[in-house]
């Protein structure tokens, strides 16, 4: 069974860390249904949201290797309901 999760992010480092961030997200592709980011150029950080649909694993996977990253947050929140 899949869930839908919302995975906040910020990026404390954008300059240095947007190529790895990019990396981790391209190889999630499958299960990513939409992505915001929004720059704060002035304070040199990045605020992303990324919507997911996939299965427990694949959404704590996801998270855990994006919060690997250095000078990142990352939280995530995640659907009570399951869906097919």
């Amino acid at each position: 069974m899949k869930r839908v999760a919302i995975i906040s992010a910020i990026l404390e480092d954008p300059i240095n860390n947007n190529h790895q961030f990019n990396d981790v997200i391209s190889s999630y592709q499958p299960i990513i249904r939409g992505r915001m980011g929004i720059p704060f150029h002035d304070e040199g950080i990045s605020v992303i949201s990324i919507t997911v649909v996939g299965s427990l694993d694949e959404i704590n996977s996801l998270t855990g290797k994006l919060g690997n990253i250095s000078n990142m947050s990352v939280k995530t929140s995640i659907s009570k309901k399951e869906i097919i």
